[in-house]
């Protein structure tokens, strides 16, 4: 099948002559693309590869819209592609997928380094920003929380303003996962709602949390899942676009404020801002690298085997990524950011992805 489509894509590639391997993908892995690029363009033959910043969601989309010169060759995501985005590239004849997972990366609740740092637990981040919360009567509400006082006691007095991405970035969907998740499951009977797969107390759980009889589904999870990430709408998130540059620059302007990006970003921005610890733990490369930061997540390319061997240097340029050079304990993506990976995963990833295997279906 992969010869095939080799075949198909080949006359077309020598038409259009296109010499430069294309990148879509996230914002938050742009840093990262653009540093191998670079350096590929420096130390081979090739042309540097055309790198463009579409969030995660917007890349895959461009990337299973076909196999051929008019459709990227790559794109870049901050998180794992979901089955419904593999059926959508193998419906478009995007069949043989080659995954690198790169490394890992934080996602960090920046604050300007001009105010007191703002000790969260995941727990404060969903009752801050989700759209619905347990009541008093553990029943879900609007959320009415206005400051951070409102969220917990202890903390100040301040008007919730949280600066983050669109739907369509890696980030949110990796942020919802873990911070909103996370906190959402501090309480009983979302955390049991979450887990339960029996009719009779799905229906239960949902009385008990005030979920309407209409909106029964026969996941548990499902219906978790739409509390944990439904952020709210009235102003207390904001959302700024996938350049997260721009909530850099933001929080400067509004020291109150905080903003959702990746820990790459706090390393490159150290001057200007600070990351707000979590669950008692700083947004550091140490403890991103340990899992003891609890908001972290790996980082994906996805490469078309289709195009491998027709867009020049698109081979090479994947033995360059999955150098020890590149990737590796003292990298050069390292000094950009990149948490990596331990060394035999590593080799297992670099293996695989130099002898072209695709992944098969994922499981959601």
């Amino acid at each position: 099948l992969a010869a095939a489509m080799t075949a198909v894509i080949l006359p077309a590639a020598h038409a259009a002559n296109r010499d430069t391997i294309n990148i879509v993908g996230s914002s938050t892995v742009y840093p990262f693309a653009t540093t191998v690029a670079e350096q590929f363009g420096k130390s081979t033959e090739f042309s540097t590869p055309k790198i463009e910043s579409t969030g995660s969601g917007g890349g895959l989309k461009l990337f299973c819209a076909g196999v051929g010169v008019e459709h990227p060759d790559i794109t870049n995501a901050s998180r794992r592609i979901k089955k419904s985005e593999q059926e959508l590239c193998a419906e478009n004849g995007v069949k043989d997928i080659i995954e690198v997972k790169v490394g890992f990366d934080g996602i960090v609740l920046g604050q300007s380094k001009a105010t007191e740092p703002l000790a969260l637990t995941r727990q404060d981040i969903f009752l801050a920003l989700a759209k619905q919360i347990p009541g008093p009567d553990g029943k879900l509400i609007d959320n009415p929380n206005q400051t951070w006082k409102d969220v917990r006691a202890s903390l100040p007095a301040t008007k919730i303003e949280v600066l983050g991405p669109p739907p369509t970035s890696g980030t949110r969907d990796a942020f919802v996962e873990l911070a909103m998740e996370g906190g959402a499951k501090k309480y009983e009977s979302l955390a049991k709602l979450r887990k339960s797969k029996d009719e009779a107390e799905i229906r239960a759980l949902m009385a008990e949390l005030g979920i309407p009889d209409s909106a029964f589904n026969k996941s548990g999870k499902k219906l978790f899942q739409a509390v944990a990430h439904g952020i709210r709408e009235d102003g207390a998130f904001i959302e700024a676009g996938e350049n997260d540059n721009l909530i850099v620059q933001k929080l400067q302007a509004n020291p109150d404020a905080l903003g959702i990006f990746g820990f790459s970003f706090l390393d490159q921005n150290g001057d200007k801002v600070k990351g707000a610890p979590i669950d008692g733990v700083q947004p550091s490369f140490e403890a991103i690298a340990d899992y003891t930061y609890p908001v972290s997540r790996p980082l994906y390319y996805y490469v078309k085997k289709a195009h491998v061997d027709v867009i020049p240097g698109l081979r090479a340029f994947l033995a360059e990524l999955t150098s020890e050079r590149a990737w590796g304990d003292d990298g050069y993506l390292s000094y950009r950011g990149l948490i990596p990976m331990p060394v035999e995963e590593r080799r297992s990833v670099r293996d695989r992805v130099l002898e072209l295997r695709p992944i098969t279906l994922v499981s959601q």
